[in-house]
């Protein structure tokens, strides 16, 4: 199992204090990688780094706001410059606003886009600059199943998304000859923070239920396995991907 083997290679995941980040964040630990923990709110970052820690895990907190462009090149250079290199980079950081299109705030479509689609690619362009000069680098982009559906009331959220996929295939168009491997997941319907409203809602629950093959929803930890494979050895030819971890949920009518 060499080839999934992370040993000697440190993870930055964004947007991992809690929910999707910290499942892949602890993932990506079991599989022996070192992580850096990313979000805005050093507290709880600081507490999500220590409940690692006591896991087993070597964990850092590199506290940043991932869509201030100035700021992530400032850490990561900084980073760099202190503790090593950034061998892989989960872009995970995001955001939801639900309400129907024809009165949606153009606030909150503004938030969206530079929390869900500029933050990858700030982050992205900062650590790729350091990758490029080692000739080697995993990205991991979280994007979701609404890259490919839509559902009312979060068109602007899927059109992030959809933009997130095909960021990913450029990156993987530009980098993949300086060796980089540059690839998405694209998670269902997961029981996050993120989907508290949904989770809470049991006509939607319903609906769900009935709309996945799998009957159910996802649990972060399935997560796991498909950021390990893309941010591994395994996944050493493959670029530009988009990994559907969803439940069958994208196959099915």
């Amino acid at each position: 199992m060499k080839l999934f083997d992370l040993t000697g290679r440190r993870a930055l995941i964004t947007g991992s204090s809690m929910g999707i980040g910290l499942a892949l964040a602890r993932g990506l630990a079991r599989a022996g990688a070192e992580i850096v923990l990313n979000a805005r709110n050093a507290e709880r970052l600081k507490q999500a780094a220590e409940a690692l820690r006591d896991e087993g895990a070597e964990a850092l907190a590199l506290p940043f706001d991932v869509t201030d462009h100035d700021a992530v090149r400032r850490a990561i250079d900084g980073f760099e410059a202190e503790h090593g290199a950034i061998d892989i980079l989960v872009n995970n950081a995001g955001m939801q606003h639900r309400t129907p299109l024809e009165e949606f705030p153009p606030d909150a479509f503004e938030r969206l886009i530079q929390t869900n689609i500029s933050s990858v690619f700030h982050v992205g362009q900062a650590c790729a600059r350091h990758m490029i000069g080692r000739g080697r680098g995993k990205i991991v982009n979280i994007a979701s199943v609404q890259a490919q559906l839509a559902r009312p009331g979060i068109a602007p959220y899927t059109a992030t998304k959809g933009a997130v996929a095909n960021l990913t295939k450029g990156m993987a168009t530009d980098w993949a000859k300086y060796g980089l491997n540059c690839n998405a997941i694209a998670p269902g319907y997961f029981d996050t923070p993120l989907n508290a409203a949904l989770v809470a809602d049991s006509e939607f629950n319903a609906w769900l239920e009935r709309r996945t093959p799998a009957g159910r929803w996802g649990k972060v930890e399935e997560l796991a396995g498909a950021c390990i494979f893309l941010a591994s050895d395994a996944s050493q030819f493959v670029n530009g991907h988009v990994l559907y971890v969803d439940g069958g949920i994208t196959a099915s009518l």
